[in-house]
């Protein structure tokens, strides 16, 4: 009986220990956990803000459009002060320069007010491309092109699109014409010669001016859609979008097609829409955006806008320009195409397209959700 009750105290004692050891060890563990821990910085996902994210470095050559002028400068500046290792620049020669450049490896990007044809993209090797590649089209700048003029004391004028394509055929020579004076009978429009300015360059803004007269006044302009000005039409020739301005500026009587962003001090004439007159502002852009649609026979990185330049809707500006960043779906090499991305991501961000809309008087994309997340998935085809 005494042994077998040694035997239980015994057990009971060897019990204890064990839990007073696994007790203490537990302990010492957490401990150790607790100090270490307190050492450590925590884990965070790389970005490009942290300082352990592979920074971007380079620099990126774009050039074209002269009308995104105003917003790529926005635009460079912020993606810049994010990406100090980086440097953008960009030379606005004109839309038709843009597309060549890109298409010979001058550009890593293009800015043109229209986008490439489908037989151009067919028939064109282009130089930074994988074989194979196709190409990204991103509509990133909507605004409206300006009918402008320079008429002192004339603060209001309306014109409809058959007015327009008169003047710029030479058939309305006056700014006391008829045909004015009853679009504008409480306006004392003046006895002066008018001065048509147009595009000296190949242009994409002239693209989209002769594309509304096309659609808009068919019975008064029969040169059709063109980037270059027919040769047969008089006026002024003016080279890029500040040329336009300046040209505009230094002629009394004057009369051009602009980006609103470059207006200035310029007059800007309402468009009659339905019998409506309609200002260049932003939101009547975004109204005539809506009521268009993308080109048949693209790809879903292809973005190209087939433009409504006749609305029903009496609140929308027909005179706009989509204008679009094009890149190469797959670049040959890899740092190009992450710097590419980079920047395209950066251009139809939130942030960059509310800077520009309030920098350069555009729409943004993000006013649509539909468009900005077509736009945000072919920005993500780009290698």
């Amino acid at each position: 009986m005494q042994i077998a009750r040694l035997t239980s105290l015994n057990m009971k004692h060897n019990k204890s220990v064990k839990l007073l050891t696994l007790a203490t060890t537990t302990a010492a563990v957490l401990l150790l956990a607790a100090c270490s821990a307190s050492n450590e910085q925590p884990v965070v996902p790389p970005t490009s803000d942290t300082p352990n994210a592979p920074a971007l470095s380079g620099t990126l050559n774009l050039g074209g459009s002269s009308a995104q002028t105003a917003a790529q400068t926005t635009w460079r500046a912020a993606f810049q002060s994010a990406n100090s290792a980086v440097s953008v620049n960009y030379d606005p020669l004109g839309s038709g320069a843009g597309r060549t450049g890109f298409a010979d490896g001058a550009y890593a990007m293009a800015g043109t007010d229209d986008a490439f044809q489908l037989s151009d993209i067919a028939s064109t090797e282009f130089k930074l491309c994988a074989t194979g590649s196709g190409i990204v089209e991103l509509p990133v700048y909507v605004s409206p092109i300006a009918v402008a003029y320079n008429l002192p004391g004339i603060t209001e004028l309306k014109l409809d699109a058959a007015s327009v394509a008169a003047i710029f055929t030479g058939r309305i020579t006056q700014w006391n014409d008829p045909a004015l004076l009853a679009l504008n009978p409480n306006v004392a429009l003046p006895e002066l010669n008018i001065t048509t300015v147009h595009r000296a360059d190949k242009s994409g803004t002239t693209g989209n001016f002769t594309d509304y007269l096309t659609d808009a006044a068919s019975e008064f302009w029969t040169a059709g859609r063109t980037e270059s000005w027919p040769a047969e039409l008089s006026g002024e020739a003016a080279e890029k979008t500040q040329g336009m301005r300046q040209a505009l500026e230094a002629a009394n009587g004057a009369i051009g097609y602009i980006d609103v962003s470059q207006v200035g001090s310029l007059g800007m004439a309402s468009l009659l829409v339905q019998g409506t007159a309609v200002e260049p502002t932003a939101a009547a852009a975004a109204k005539a955006l809506a009521g268009s649609g993308l080109e048949a026979g693209r790809s879903n990185i292809d973005l190209a806008y087939d433009i409504n330049r006749v609305p029903t809707d009496n609140t929308a500006y027909p005179l706009i320009m989509v204008s679009y960043l094009v890149a190469c779906q797959q670049y040959q090499d890899a740092t190009t195409a992450e710097l590419v991305k980079a920047y395209a991501t950066h251009v139809i961000s939130e942030a960059a397209q509310s800077a520009a809309a309030k920098d350069a008087g555009s729409v943004s994309l993000w006013e649509d959700a539909a468009l900005q997340k077509r736009v945000a998935d072919a920005a993500e085809a780009i290698r």
